[in-house]
């Protein structure tokens, strides 16, 4: 039957009325469904040996449009509608997005499991199914408030399953209850994402904005992803939520394998198990408890069996990210683990005397990435330049015991989710002046450099972007009621927040621009800056920071001898739907994160896919754009890695001394404790952040601000130049192909997973 008549049919009896009488709401409703019969029609991709991704976040994002997309189904469920007048686009808007992640880490998870499926690799994701996930942001009084994300509804993409496991902590068990969501490959068949939720969670356990009882164990395991850690209770609860997500893993892969038929001795030949980030490396004592209590392994066995089927993703170089725990933590959360984590510890002590790679150390913490080091055979960073770092520097003792463990995988993102997906005027434009191969592979984007000197494309390119553009400043004004000048230039900085970003580095540059319009040096063109972002609820300094720079936006759009000149814009609850909009119609990508500190990003990536040009560190993939794109297409500031990583060696880096010998920086900084910032804000935050820049500053902030001025300020001159700016836009676009998600993902099964 086609289409059309099923989409008819399904409107009559649900509603009564054809595709034209039913509102938006209720035709989300009817896509929802015929879409995911269509994915249940679509093969299992199966084989001898699968990848279990085993990640505490997946920001999967709205659904419809990417699997309408993937099933090639996008352009007639288009046509369907426009001849009932409606709109997919305003359909799409229904949608409610999945709140399962928080920032790149997510997204990228989300990415891999699409190229996963497109690839044709047999490989599930394992997760949790939070029921509120990462906190809803609003701004009250221009400070960040979290609130509840109430997102699942009674019709979604969430499939619940027969599937349940018992999970035992030290004084309570718990029921688990699967929900599964089917992923589709870009015209192939469909893996899953494998959700564990609590069969008893309660959701009337959350009472005022985002607090509850951090004790019910019972009850909250599954309410929200990255529960406030700053006390003991709040760190319980992540060891809880983090052993019941790899003891549901670990109990489904060893169901899995037995229900094949596979020889558990030779688990490796059969699955493969990547570990992103620390977050779930309690899958591997566990595995071996299950393999040891269970399966009448030996120890030894168990060991080294696991051993040869974990593989470990480091996403970091920030200590506080590699997580560490008290062993009494853990041993009041999962007494079970305690002696097998005591044995894979006295084993390496046993082998190694150095203090620095010891998994229990001499205060009794466990250190989470040195399990995943000693027992997984492969240890990959995301970017070159954080490869090279991590061995090098922060795990390079680990480098020297095990060379042939380490080595690299480029992120790279689901080029087809952020451009045919979110720009479809580019993706038109681009398969009718380059064909449509690049849509399963990327790399023939560069096709496009042939037409580098060809006027009419790149007027088509930037005549795109400019409704891009004209589109977000209407939703701006829709959304936030800010009206911004839709030819300004579009500077915009959406990530997570923390200080290694530096949002408020680009705070201090709008403020030294403010102060200069204000003494008469007006811009040729006005400019737009534009923020997104989240701060923890118990990162107080990144409150901070975005308190500033919602008073900044205070400041600066009511001030009428500035405002034609300049605009800043903070958009409320960033997530992966905002992101769409934004991208798309960004001119300057600012990835300004202190070098050495960005493990890759994934946001540059996406941002030069649609033709924005990269103002940035020499930190991540930086280094790899700026290698494909050349000196001439992206903006190179500040000091490199090896500079910020001497100065850290050394202790010698003092914020004060820029301030005292910089005109420039000292206004900049003490216009955050100024009269006009402190009448538009709060004392006590302006104050905190203000001192923190002046005597602590960890994230080097004022080494590279007068630098990141003056190249940011050359920019900003050089999109005048029309012509050449537009030839930029095109050399990102064509270059961004080595970031598709799809050819990182080759590189995984190629060199670690070995997939059959």
């Amino acid at each position: 039957m086609n289409l059309e008549k099923r989409f008819n049919e399904l409107t009559e009896k649900l509603y009564g009325k054809n595709i034209g009488g039913c509102t938006d709401a209720q035709l989300y409703h009817c896509i929802l469904q015929l879409t995911k019969e269509e994915m249940a029609d679509k093969p299992r991709i199966s084989g001898s040996k699968k990848v279990y991704y085993i990640s505490m976040e997946f920001l999967i994002g709205k659904l419809l449009s990417n699997n309408l997309i993937n099933l090639n189904l996008y352009e007639e469920m288009e046509q369907i509608l426009k001849k009932y007048g409606k709109k997919l686009s305003s359909i799409e808007e229904v949608e409610p997005e999945p709140s399962l992640g928080n920032g790149g880490l997510g997204r990228l998870a989300a990415c891999f499991l699409d190229s996963i499926a497109t690839l044709g690799l047999p490989g599930d994701g394992i997760g949790l199914n939070y029921h509120y996930g990462l906190f809803k942001q609003v701004f009250r009084n221009k400070l960040q408030q979290a609130e509840k994300n109430d997102w699942i509804q009674k019709d979604s993409w969430l499939n619940k399953t027969d599937t349940s496991f018992t999970v035992s902590f030290g004084n309570r068990k718990v029921v688990s209850v699967l929900y599964d969501i089917d992923v589709a490959g870009y015209d192939n068949g469909c893996n899953k994402l494998h959700l564990f939720d609590v069969s008893s969670v309660d959701e009337s356990l959350v009472k005022e904005g985002i607090d509850f009882d951090k004790t019910a164990i019972e009850k909250n395991l599954t309410l929200f992803l990255y529960p406030d850690d700053s006390d003991e209770a709040g760190n319980l609860l992540r060891i809880y939520q983090e052993y019941f997500m790899v003891s549901n893993g670990a109990q489904l892969i060893v169901k899995e394998l037995k229900e094949r038929g596979c020889d558990l001795h030779r688990m490796n030949e059969y699955a493969v198990i990547q570990i992103n980030d620390t977050h779930p490396t309690l899958v591997i004592p566990e595995l071996i408890r299950i393999l040891t209590w269970d399966e009448g392994f030996t120890i030894e066995d168990a060991v080294q069996v696991v051993s040869k089927t974990c593989a470990y993703t480091n996403h970091t170089i920030l200590a506080e990210a590699l997580e560490t725990w008290p062993l009494s933590y853990i041993e009041r959360v999962v007494p079970q683990l305690v002696p097998i984590i005591k044995e894979l510890s006295a084993r390496v002590a046993k082998k190694y005397t150095d203090p620095k790679v010891q998994i229990i150390d001499q205060d009794k913490k466990v250190h989470m990435a040195h399990i995943d080091i000693h027992y997984g055979f492969s240890v990959n960073g995301v970017a070159a330049i954080h490869t090279d770092i991590l061995k090098e520097t922060e795990l390079n003792h680990f480098y020297k015991l095990y060379p042939e463990k380490f080595n690299n995988k480029t992120n790279g993102i689901t080029f087809r989710r952020w451009l045919l997906s979110c720009n479809r005027e580019l993706a038109e434009f681009l398969t009718e002046t380059i064909g449509d191969g690049y849509k399963k592979d990327a790399a023939l984007l560069e096709r496009l450099l042939t037409r580098a000197d060809d006027t009419a494309v790149l007027d088509a390119i930037d005549s795109i972007k400019q409704r891009k553009k004209a589109a977000l400043v209407t939703y701006l004004r829709e959304k936030e009621g800010i009206a911004v000048d839709p030819d300004s230039i579009f500077d915009i900085q959406i990530k997570r927040l923390h200080e290694y970003k530096r949002q408020q580095m680009n705070a201090l540059y709008i403020i030294h621009k403010y102060l200069e319009i204000k003494r008469g040096k007006k811009p040729v063109r006005p400019v737009t800056f534009i923020f997104g972002a989240k701060a923890a609820p118990a990162y107080i300094i990144a409150q901070d920071i975005i308190h500033l720079l919602l008073v900044l936006s205070d400041i600066v759009n009511h001030d009428p001898q500035v405002s034609p000149y300049m605009k800043v814009v903070m958009v409320e609850n960033y997530n992966v739907s905002y992101a769409e909009k934004l991208i798309p119609a960004c001119d300057i990508s600012e990835q300004i994160s202190l070098a050495s500190k960005e493990a890759s990003g994934t946001g540059n990536m996406k941002f030069m896919l649609n033709g924005a040009v990269t103002l940035g560190t020499s930190d991540g993939a930086n280094v790899e754009i700026h290698d494909l794109v050349g000196d001439d297409n992206i903006y190179i500031f500040g000091e490199d890695s090896d500079t910020v990583i001497a100065h850290y060696a050394k202790g010698d880096y003092v914020s004060g001394d820029y301030y005292k010998k910089s005109p420039v920086i000292r206004e900049a900084v003490d216009f955050i404790v100024g009269p006009q910032a402190l009448k538009a804000g709060s004392k006590e935050n302006l104050e905190r952040l203000y001192h923190e820049l002046l005597n602590k500053d960890w994230f080097m902030t004022l080494l590279d601000l007068e630098d990141y001025i003056k190249v940011k300020d050359q920019a900003f001159a050089d999109y005048e130049n029309r012509a050449a700016w537009k030839k930029k836009m095109l050399v990102n676009i064509a270059k961004a192909g080595f970031f598709s998600s799809d050819r990182t993902i080759a590189e995984y099964n190629r060199d670690i997973w070995k997939l059959k």
